[in-house]
């Protein structure tokens, strides 16, 4: 039985998409507009509709809808989008663990740390790195958990450095310590400066708490609710450590502080004292996340077994991944 096929539109049997000409295509895809996507990869808007172009005669298919006031992806170009944009991404991919493999610990990692820990382990962290990875390029970015987590998935960062557990799928997360938390009150408060305060006393104090988003702020909130706190509410936040600690320093409230934080900003004020709890206090554990199955997996682990090492000077417990 005789099956016809459409003749191939020139050049489509002879050869596949350059990686050039599908860039120019989810550039498009994802701005809607030549002029946009054309600055973003660096070109010129005659050579980013040329590529696409001859993307769309490679590919047999139109891939958009051109009128005089705006670009729109045809149905085949919705459908293609994503393919382009994946096989760019693995091509990114690709090319990462080719260089991780020629020379690892050079390059770039852009790591995103939470500022509960940022101001506290940055600079034992930069100090590794210079030291031990000179050939290391680290870019910091300080975010709230939710938009790391977002960055890391989304490939805009490549590590995190925040408190866990995440158990977000995709991710791999390796431990570092886990820290205590101890209670910051102001100079006249009837818990400060004590040992062994019970969870228990949490119940009927005033907390001071950060700002919505901040980890720190549902940990703390755990532990009250551990200790049977429920209706009292918190009607004080601050955007920052800094700022919660002069609430507290002002007599507003009492507030829980992680130990790797006490030296910096207990040391902002002589109106506070620091009391601790009974064992097994209230901890959290922080630690370094990447993606399943990165292409530096294996640097990203040594790196964390040497963090290990140089935190050791930290009032914290080492965790072995």
């Amino acid at each position: 039985m005789h099956h016809s096929t459409a003749p191939a539109r020139p050049g489509r049997a002879a050869k596949g998409p350059t990686l050039a000409q599908l860039r120019a295509f989810a550039a498009v895809a994802e701005h809607l507009h030549f002029r946009d996507a054309a600055a973003a990869l660096g070109m010129s808007q005659p050579a980013l509709s040329g590529a696409v172009s001859t993307l769309e005669e490679i590919l047999g298919v139109t891939l958009l809808e051109r009128t005089t006031r705006r670009v729109l992806l045809s149905p085949a170009g919705e459908r293609l989008a994503p393919r382009a944009k994946a096989v760019l991404t693995e091509v990114g991919s690709l090319l990462e663990e080719a260089e991780a493999v020629r020379a690892p610990f050079t390059g770039t990692v852009r790591l995103g740390v939470i500022p509960t820990v940022a101001p506290y382990l940055l600079p034992t962290v930069l100090r590794l790195v210079r030291t031990a990875y000179p050939k290391l390029e680290l870019q910091v970015h300080e975010e709230q958990t939710a938009s790391l987590v977002e960055g890391l998935l989304a490939g805009r960062l490549d590590l995190l450095l925040l408190a866990t557990p995440l158990g977000v799928p995709g991710l791999t997360e390796l431990p570092l310590f886990d820290e205590d938390f101890v209670l910051l009150t102001p100079l006249d408060h009837p818990l400060g400066g004590r040992e062994g305060v019970p969870r228990e006393a949490l119940r009927e104090v005033d907390l001071l708490l950060l700002d919505e988003g901040h980890c720190l702020r549902d940990q703390a909130l755990d532990v009250c609710r551990d200790a049977g706190r429920t209706d009292r509410p918190v009607t004080t936040s601050a955007a920052g450590l800094a700022t919660l600690v002069q609430l507290v320093a002002g007599g507003l409230g009492v507030t829980l502080l992680p130990r790797t934080a006490l030296k910096v900003e207990a040391g902002r004020s002589s109106q506070l004292l620091t009391g601790t709890f009974t064992d097994p206090a209230p901890s959290r554990r922080v630690g370094l996340v990447l993606r399943s199955g990165a292409a530096r997996t294996h640097e990203y682990e040594e790196l964390a077994a040497a963090l290990r090492e140089a935190l050791r000077p930290l009032p914290v417990r080492l965790r072995e991944s």
